[in-house]
């Protein structure tokens, strides 16, 4: 893996050999594969700012050249090894990963796991072993007899609206899982979550999608960062986008702040408050 931007060293430009060798063993460096621990200090979360810690929402998804979010509805076709060794350490990073329910059906979720590699790091930080999974659900439609609530390490949580069914909130609570109001009627509010989430101490916030949830958070401006693989696949046909719904009605500007490559891949990281944490937020 090679870091394309911020420019360093290691992606100014080439020249040939010379008696130093300087570009070979820079090329050299350049090839290898990170350590899980390098992974992660490229997209470690931002320090708290002036105001304290305040609650940062980043996304992580990928997607092909021509748009594509997932092929034969799911993502995990157009990823790759790489992809997957920053999927699990932006978990590994996370205090809550916040998902939609289609998703946890259609990609068959399970719970996150401890890993050795960043108990250290969760340790220091105050955070549980393995980040919680939230589930946006109005239904709370789910198989309560998958291992999400069967046998998580932290209790998956399950955001709903105020009309929630109330058979459906006990049968849930039954299983395991703790039930979070995050919304007046059928639907979850998208800032109410944000805000229901931190007031249970997780500000470390991940969402993996899908398409439709990360739809909902880009027109509630509640999104801080996109991580961003693009695939060097086409696709075409008629899948669906990193997010759907609604448009906005003014497109929001968000600036890169990292560019990695490996084989093709790139990974990029967006933030709407310029590479800071910003002071004005909307949640």
């Amino acid at each position: 893996m090679r870091r394309l931007f911020p420019v360093t060293d290691q992606t100014a430009a080439r020249t040939p050999d010379g008696d130093d060798g300087a570009p070979r063993i820079r090329a050299e460096r350049e090839a290898r594969e990170w350590s899980l621990d390098e992974i992660a200090d490229a997209y470690a979360y931002p320090a708290p700012g002036p105001g304290g810690v305040r609650p940062w929402l980043r996304a992580n998804m990928v997607s092909t050249l021509d748009g594509a979010a997932q092929h034969d509805g799911r993502s995990q076709p157009i990823s790759n090894a790489a992809d997957m060794r920053i999927f699990g350490t932006l978990r590994g990073l996370a205090d809550v990963v916040l998902v939609g329910a289609e998703t946890v059906r259609q990609e068959g979720y399970r719970p996150a796991r401890a890993r050795a590699e960043f108990a250290e790091r969760r340790r220091a930080a105050g955070q549980a072993p393995a980040p919680a999974i939230a589930i946006v659900t109005a239904s709370l439609d789910l198989d309560l007899s998958l291992p999400l609530f069967t046998s998580p390490l932290v209790p998956t949580l399950l955001l709903t609206g105020a009309s929630a069914a109330p058979d459906r909130i006990a049968a849930a609570e039954k299983a395991g899982a703790r039930v979070v109001v995050a919304g007046d009627g059928a639907g979850v509010e998208p800032a109410r979550a944000v805000r229901a989430l931190a007031g249970l101490g997780h500000t470390r916030l991940l969402t993996e999608g899908g398409p439709r949830l990360l739809g909902q958070l880009v027109a509630a401006e509640v999104l801080d960062e996109l991580c961003l693989t693009v695939s060097p696949l086409l696709t075409a046909g008629d899948a669906q986008r990193i997010a759907g719904g609604p448009s906005v009605t003014v497109p929001h500007r968000f600036t890169l702040v990292s560019l990695l490559e490996e084989d093709g891949f790139l990974y990029g990281r967006y933030s709407r408050h310029g590479g800071d944490r910003g002071e004005e937020r909307r949640v």
